[in-house]
């Protein structure tokens, strides 16, 4: 996502960029071609700085992307970001007047609701959540979906500086209605993933048990109305999607550990306003058992565990 902005962005703009592991910034860094030294400074053509904090981000920046894996690291991010209140900055633009948070992370509706009211009510700037669905390898690729949750009164802002940078990482960018509704339009499609992903490998590990060749059978499915995502870009079994994490041992991709955590997210929504989730809980189980058993994996490897299971009551 970074290198896309990058890439797309104003050769004048500057990106700002941390993280806590400062591996993947050191690697970031490798990758664009710059050398270590002048990452900070930012070489001429590139302008990346490597900031040493979250905070040092927000003082510097006039847009923040914050992107997270659990509601107390955003609360915590934030946290930090805010306190005490940030030093006024000069906007590129004279029509600017505040900073705009983008949080990209999966948490909660709930809590992103608390983080925006914390922007919004020490007027330091305006918040929207923008979670994101398309994975890593719509990340790199730059057609992610973007899922806006930000009030009405705020089309100017959506139209004018959140659209044109989200469409800088991805194709598709939805505004679905008030502060948390992205949120809750990402665990409403990511509850459907969690499922169409078991099911997938069910039906694969199902057929292979029958005799059928894999690679047949995932063109069978992928043409016809058993066609998702799980069966077409992320097959969970080896030599089916090409660049799949099936291909490279189920490394990289989407962890299994963040896809239970989004299907528990979206069951405590499903409580709260008393939905009934009939296939929630059993799914919640798998990815549970799947977690201890193939830590670090992506959640493809859900097919793997299925075909250890064989024989299992």
């Amino acid at each position: 996502m970074a290198k896309n902005l990058r890439a797309k962005l104003p050769a004048t703009d500057n990106l700002i960029i941390h993280d806590k592991n400062t591996e993947a910034t050191a690697n970031f860094v490798k990758e664009m071609g710059l050398a270590a030294s002048n990452a900070r400074a930012g070489e001429k053509g590139f302008n990346i700085d490597i900031a040493s904090s979250v905070r040092e981000v927000a003082e510097r920046s006039e847009v923040i992307i914050t992107t997270l894996p659990e509601p107390s690291h955003v609360k915590n991010v934030f946290h930090a970001i805010l306190h005490p209140p940030l030093p006024k900055i000069t906007f590129t633009d004279p029509n600017t007047t505040e900073r705009l948070f983008i949080d990209c992370s999966t948490i909660d509706p709930t809590s992103s609701r608390e983080v925006a009211n914390a922007v919004h009510s020490t007027a330091q700037g305006r918040f929207v959540d923008a979670p994101m669905s398309g994975g890593v390898v719509g990340a790199k690729a730059a057609t992610l979906t973007f899922m806006i949750g930000a009030h009405s009164k705020h089309g100017g802002l959506i139209k004018w500086r959140v659209r044109p940078l989200l469409e800088t990482m991805g194709t598709k960018v939805l505004h679905l209605g008030g502060q948390g509704a992205g949120l809750s339009g990402k665990l409403a499609n990511n509850y459907l993933l969690a499922i169409s992903n078991i099911a997938t490998a069910e039906a694969m590990n199902l057929g292979q048990s029958w005799g059928l060749d894999p690679k047949t059978l995932a063109e069978l499915i992928n043409g016809s109305s058993g066609a998702c995502w799980s069966s077409e870009t992320n097959n969970p079994v080896p030599g089916i999607s090409q660049g799949a994490p099936a291909e490279h041992d189920y490394d990289g991709g989407f962890g299994v550990e963040l896809m239970r955590k989004d299907l528990g997210l979206a069951m405590d929504e499903a409580r709260r306003v008393k939905a009934k989730t009939t296939l929630g809980d059993p799914a919640t189980q798998v990815y549970h058992q799947v977690a201890e058993a193939e830590p670090g994996k992506d959640f493809s490897v859900v097919y793997r565990w299925l075909d250890s299971q064989k024989g299992s009551s």
